[in-house]
């Protein structure tokens, strides 16, 4: 049986007007809350003051970061570098010995290839056998100078005894003791006697001319002996060995190529010295000094930090506007009116030893950024 006192409803009423009795309560319950928070002058403050600060500590960060941005310049424009210098035979001839292989590691002293030594050996053979000729030669004009000398010396003496039989003579023609005749034959003696003596001291002095004395220095000599070394040297040239500790590149030669004098053959990457050229803009130059810290990344391993000095700023920049074509500058006819910051190239020392876990490759991009002068 149904109770009377129970009031009857449908199963999907109850739910609704439960939902829609909550909402009601939970909008007069926001409104209320809104009231109360827009009334309080504490909480108005409040906001105020945390949007105050914000403001404030973007604008702290911001100045904090450009003044980071210009005290301690960054580029990625920058790449690793190193001299190469390019390994050219002294001599001329063909390359009879290779030992070494494109991108070998190489130290001072290492042989890098041989030019056939046989002409020069030859000629080191014909040099020596030349100085001893030379030598012998100056022993035979140093002879014949004694010889000389000695003759002179007779002669002197015959002239002497000459001259002293004609004074002897002379007083005696007035005296009718001597004819006319024998003191005529003692004058031609005396006569002939001078110019044998003249004769002989010209032999002299032409035998030390030849010898080729001057001062303390024995022309002749050193002439024999600059030959013999030349020859010797240029024997040495031969064997063309690695001036430095490097690297070899762009080695496109081998055994049977003809090396000609003073034409490269092979070029080396100087390992003794790296460094990174980076570009900066002209701007951030005038916080950039030679002797200033810098810091350096590579993309090859970009988890290793090498420390670097500036060595210095590039001076000057190849610009195509202005620049002088047969005497006259050559001057652009229009102007971009956005005007762009020119790159300098900065010179940066790596400090670090080439570590062999870590082998700097010329052209590897870098990252660079100047620490200051701490």
């Amino acid at each position: 049986m149904l109770d009377p006192q129970q009031p009857s409803q449908t199963p999907t009423e109850h739910p609704a007007l439960a939902r829609r009795d909550a909402i009601a309560e939970l909008d007069r319950t926001s409104a209320n809350l809104e009231a109360k928070v827009s009334d309080s002058p504490v909480l108005h403050l409040i906001g105020r003051a945390i949007g105050i600060f914000i403001v404030a500590a973007a604008v702290a960060v911001a100045i904090h970061v450009i003044r980071l941005y210009y005290i301690y310049p960054r580029t990625d424009d920058a790449y690793v570098r190193a001299n190469v210098v390019g390994i050219a035979a002294h001599v001329s001839g063909p390359i009879v010995q290779m030992p070494i292989v494109d991108n070998q590691h190489v130290k001072p002293g290492q042989l890098l290839f041989v030019v056939d030594p046989r002409p020069y050996r030859s000629a080191v053979d014909r040099a020596e056998a030349e100085l001893a000729l030379t030598n012998l030669q100056i022993r035979a004009l140093e002879d014949v100078i004694r010889s000389a000398g000695a003759r002179t010396a007779q002669l002197k003496a015959q002239l002497a005894y000459d001259q002293q039989y004609l004074q002897r003579i002379e007083p005696l023609l007035k005296r009718h003791f001597v004819t006319a005749n024998d003191v005529f034959n003692a004058r031609s003696r005396v006569e002939a006697d001078q110019a044998a003596v003249a004769g002989a001291q010209s032999e002299v002095s032409k035998a030390r001319n030849d010898l080729g004395r001057y001062g303390n220095i024995n022309a002749r000599l050193k002439a024999a002996q600059a030959a013999l070394y030349d020859a010797k040297l240029n024997l040495q040239y031969c064997y063309v060995r690695a001036p430095f500790d490097a690297y070899v590149t762009n080695l496109n030669i081998t055994v049977g190529q003809y090396a000609n004098e003073g034409r490269e053959v092979l070029s080396l990457v100087d390992n003794r010295t790296w460094y990174v050229m980076a570009n900066f803009r002209e701007n951030f130059l005038g916080h950039i000094r030679p002797g200033m810290a810098a810091q350096v990344f590579l993309l090859s391993y970009p988890n290793k930090r090498f420390r670097g000095v500036v060595q210095g700023v590039g001076w000057a920049l190849y610009q195509n506007n202005g620049a002088t074509i047969q005497g006259l500058p050559q001057v652009e006819p229009t102007l971009n009116w956005v005007r762009l910051s020119q790159r300098f190239p900065v010179r940066v020392i790596l400090e670090d030893r080439n570590d062999p876990a870590f082998p700097f490759r010329m052209g590897a991009t870098a990252v660079v950024t100047i620490q200051g002068d701490h």
